[in-house]
């Protein structure tokens, strides 16, 4: 069994101050030849290959922050760090590293993370200058000490140097102290003093101040001081609100108490940093990178406990499913999961993917299919967020569950895809702002651009040939019934039918053989062209860009199609009803014709001008028509040429003939005339 005490994950910041997980292995402290010294060095776990080899420099910071974290910067814009699963690994390589530095390890950090410029300045200055002497913690010296906080905040040394004075005096704890007698004595003075001394403090940017100020004890005193911001009229009630309206609720009770208390204090410390704490300056954007490693760092371990306890999970899906469960109940336990896969999107893909291949073998999408058809609008959209982030993680894995479930139901109707058309479809809000999203997940389920995996080579013939039998006629349904003889074109419907022909659209250009066929089968561009005389012009327009990629494709089967239905008569009366209103229905329209045009689509140019040239010949504020009837007169004239060619070349061919049988006759005459040849004797 490998070494818990060195299992680590490495990560390096990136652009965004976002830690972006390299990957997971052992470390180990090794005198490296190339390097000239001792060095960091990360194998991964899953194949050996090196993640990390890091010479331990004697000039550069390391800091320890959590018990269980490294952190260093190795050039101008590279910080790293390393998490160790226990803290006795963490530990062991924090001492080989102050042994190569020559430091103290009780610290928690090797050195003074000074500047070029500020080096030289305080270079000859005598060792005793750069210590931070703190005022005596009490009330007639609040504004001594907030003046003190404010001054160090633009250098990194005395930063450095007050961090660790407040730790070694305790004085985080005394200043709580100052702050509850303040409020019992309505000092607001003193008050206000609290709260830059409070914010001055968490700009120090120190984890070891953090996990003090963080504790249970003492964060909602924390939460507190930032209440009373001098700018505001009257303080701010943070507290009420993280005490009485924020309510935790354990819709499956956590037995682990360290798991319980990491996430109060993620979200309290994450509500500081969203909420209470103005939004810093550029001059200030650095100065909290710490806090969102420390939230960050904080949520990578709630998920990871929450993943290794599988009974809690597994209770959480039993209750989930059973019909047994109250509304409110089935509820509360759809919005766990809701904000534990909201709450799994600032995990880095490695750790996200690990997450959602444990939701998968418990059987979260089973599960979806039956809550989905449930009648609880609030649960339905909440698992319409769920499929949301599985149909992100892995299309092709939620392609796979659907295909599987023909064969186990009996009803089209229950399919999850169907279920997800029919949410679509259904949807109560005027705007559709959940059709919306619904549709952008069925684009990516049915985009064969993600089913390329070279593992299974088949998985686009076999989902599309599924979708087009199970689950098409769901989809185009709405489109049918409002495009018969009774129809509805309010705005509403008008929308939901846009973003069922941008679906139909976007299958023209991805899906040729499949759509083509259902296109013929159901007559359904005939159907699509009825929209063209809607009153919301975006319908018709929508109409028009659905014909405009069949004919893109310059596909004659798709041509032969339209001319046999006759189908550019909608078009065409479409664009002289628009008159002389120069707008984007008119403007689209041209457009098309142009295409046709100048792609010389000889089919459709001879159908257009012999059925509708008298129609459109008096449009001319643009070349476009005029343009079709040359291209027509040219083909026209090409195969007249063409035709007389042939007659010519004909005639020719039998003058040939006759002249060759005339010729023939002639020798035959001659032969007849010439003496016969005796043979000769013996011969």
């Amino acid at each position: 069994m490998s070494d818990t005490r060195r299992r680590v994950k490495v990560y390096t910041l990136n652009e965004d101050r976002q830690w972006d997980d390299r990957g997971t292995g052992h470390v180990s402290s090794t005198y490296v030849e190339r390097l000239k010294g001792i060095s960091l060095l990360v194998r991964a776990e899953s194949d050996g290959s090196l993640l990390l080899e890091s010479k331990i420099n004697p000039n550069t910071a390391y800091q320890k922050q959590q018990d269980t974290l490294i952190v260093w910067s190795e050039a101008e814009n590279y910080d790293l760090a390393l998490s160790f699963q226990e803290k006795a690994g963490c530990d062991e390589i924090w001492e080989k590293i102050c042994q190569v530095q020559g430091k103290d390890p009780s610290l928690e950090i090797t050195q003074d993370p000074i500047d070029e410029s500020e080096e030289e300045r305080f270079e000859e200055m005598p060792e005793t200058s750069h210590l931070v002497e703190l005022p005596a913690c009490e009330l007639a010296r609040l504004e001594e000490i907030a003046d003190l906080v404010t001054s160090v905040l633009s250098s990194p040394i005395r930063r450095e140097k007050l961090a660790l004075a407040l730790i070694s005096e305790g004085y985080i704890k005394k200043l709580l102290q100052l702050f509850r007698t303040c409020e019992d004595l309505e000092n607001r003075e003193g008050l206000h003093h609290l709260y830059e001394i409070v914010r001055g403090v968490l700009f120090l940017n120190k984890a070891t101040l953090f996990e003090v100020m963080f504790s249970d004890d003492c964060i909602m005193d924390v939460v507190g001081c930032l209440e009373y911001d001098p700018a505001l009229v009257q303080p701010k009630r943070h507290r009420e609100f993280l005490t009485k309206t924020a309510k935790f609720k354990e819709v499956i009770p956590i037995r682990d108490s360290e798991l319980r208390q990491k996430i109060h204090q993620t979200y309290r410390v994450q509500y500081i940093q969203d909420i209470i704490l103005p939004t810093p300056s550029v001059f200030e954007e650095n100065f909290l990178s710490t806090l969102t490693s420390f939230i960050f760092f904080n949520k990578v371990e709630i998920v990871s406990m929450l993943q290794e306890d599988e009974k809690f999970l597994t209770e959480v899906f039993a209750q989930l499913t059973d019909e047994a469960t109250e509304d409110a109940k089935r509820r509360e336990l759809v919005n766990f999961f809701k904000e534990f896969c909201a709450f799994s999107q600032t995990l880095q893909p490695q750790n996200r993917d690990a997450f959602f291949k444990t939701l998968a073998n418990l059987g979260i999408l089973p599960a979806l299919e039956i809550i989905m058809g449930m009648d609880d609008l609030q649960v339905r959209a909440a698992a319409t967020d769920i499929f949301s982030y599985l149909v992100e993680f892995s299309p092709s894995m939620v392609r796979e569950f659907v295909m599987q479930e023909p064969q186990q139901a009996d009803d089209d109707d229950v399919l999850l895809i169907n279920l997800v058309i029919k949410q679509m479809i259904c949807d109560s809000d005027p705007e559709l702002g959940g059709a919306v999203q619904l549709m952008g997940l069925l684009r990516t389920l049915i985009d064969p651009e993600n089913m390329l995996a070279p593992t299974n080579k088949t998985e686009k013939t076999e989902f599309l040939s599924f979708f087009y039998k199970y689950c098409m006629h769901v989809l185009t349904a709405p489109l049918l019934a409002n495009t018969a003889e009774e129809r509805k074109d309010n705005f509403q419907t008008a929308q939901l039918l846009s973003l069922i022909l941008e679906l139909l659209t976007f299958c023209v250009e991805h899906h040729t053989y499949h759509i083509k066929n259902y296109i013929m089968n159901k007559d359904l561009l005939r159907r699509v062209l009825v929209l063209m005389n809607s009153k919301h012009t975006f319908l018709a327009l929508c109409a028009l860009r659905f014909m405009r990629r069949i004919i893109g494709l310059k596909d004659e089967y798709y041509n032969r199609y339209i001319i046999k239905g006759n189908l550019f008569e909608p078009v065409i009366n479409a664009l002289l009803d628009n008159g002389t209103r120069y707008n984007l229905l008119n403007s689209a329209i041209i457009e098309l014709f142009e295409f046709i045009k100048v792609e010389d689509i000889k089919s459709l140019i001879a159908h257009i001008v012999d059925n509708f040239y008298k129609a459109l010949e008096s449009i001319e504020y643009v070349q476009t028509f005029k343009g079709l009837k040359g291209r027509y007169e040219q083909e026209k004239a090409r195969q007249s040429r063409s035709l007389t060619r042939y007659r010519r070349e004909a005639r020719s061919l039998e003058d040939d003939e006759e002249m060759w049988f005339n010729d023939e006759e002639d020798e035959d005459d001659e032969e007849e005339l010439s003496p016969r040849k005796r043979p000769r004797l013996g011969s």
